[in-house]
């Protein structure tokens, strides 16, 4: 059977049912569906890596710990601060930007309907959207910098200075609309992207921000040397892509360090903290 991969497909026909699923009512797709996907993503994601942090097992994978002195085991008192800040962000302000994106969406014309985008245009609408939010990223956290934002604002995020995958979202709600939910959703709004791209680039931008902040640089996946290193030395690398921080040279540091000769995709079950060692010599403080 020949495929086309222009034409929506099979895609259109689960979508279909999803919608039909929904009543038809756009404010329950853009606002609860875009709630449940990003929680679940969130959660599906989390819950093995808090097992690891929490016991330490599987010994095989506890391995590819990045600050490998930091949170082995965690400590699970910390966890009710961090479980608090989190269900504020997930249950309370992301439905309630959830139902502003679906105002949004309504003036910009975005669509949830049966006119499902096609495979490339899919591909598109996630380019679109890691771009924009690299771009969005980027300025609103260097701005979230500044000693006054810093002081009363970004401080709690940086609480976690070897962070774990809890922590993606662990932000004062301002931060967390800022520069969490709206450099997310910029890109599907400059597109004007279908709500089922949308989705599936909430469920990647989830999983790399989670994977960013785990603090486990697995074989086979994303790395997250770039981010652990922000955490960690507090004045470096602002986005994630890493282009902005190149073009600012807000990169400085981690291009000298070890972390930036990590930083790459492992193909081989070698932990990269074996195969390229600490580099003593470079050193920052933190804060």
């Amino acid at each position: 059977m020949d495929v086309n991969i222009t034409q929506p497909g099979y895609l259109e026909l689960g979508w279909g049912k999803v919608y039909r699923l929904s009543g038809e009512n756009d404010i329950l797709m853009f606002s609860v569906g875009t709630w449940l996907v990003a929680m679940t993503t969130y959660w599906v994601t989390n819950f093995f890596l808090l097992y690891m942090d929490l016991t330490g097992k599987p010994k095989f994978l506890t391995r590819y710990k990045v600050q490998q002195d930091k949170n082995t085991p965690l400590d699970p008192s910390l966890l009710p601060n961090v479980l608090k800040t989190v269900s504020v962000n997930m249950m309370i302000i992301t439905p309630i930007s959830s139902y502003g994106w679906y105002s949004t969406c309504q003036w910009r014309g975005n669509s949830c309907g049966y006119d499902v985008p096609t495979v490339p245009r899919i591909i598109l609408d996630i380019i679109v959207a890691l771009l924009a939010d690299e771009v969005f990223f980027y300025y609103s956290h260097r701005l979230l910098h500044h000693p006054y934002l810093y002081k009363w604002i970004h401080k709690k995020h940086h609480e976690w200075t070897a962070p774990i995958g809890l922590v993606c979202i662990y932000a004062h709600p301002i931060e967390y609309i800022a520069s969490n939910s709206i450099p997310v959703f910029s890109g599907p709004f400059l597109a004007k992207s279908h709500l089922l791209s949308t989705w599936i680039w909430t469920v990647i931008t989830m999983f790399m921000t989670s994977i960013h902040h785990s603090g486990y640089h697995f074989p086979f996946n994303l790395s997250p040397e770039f981010h652990d290193f922000h955490h960690a030395k507090f004045h470096y690398n602002f986005g994630f892509l890493g282009f902005l921080d190149r073009f600012h040279g807000t990169d400085e540091l981690f291009r000298k360090s070890a972390a930036s000769k990590r930083h790459k995709w492992l193909f081989i079950l070698t932990p990269v903290s074996v195969s390229v060692p600490d580099d003593k010599a470079v050193v920052c403080k933190s804060e």
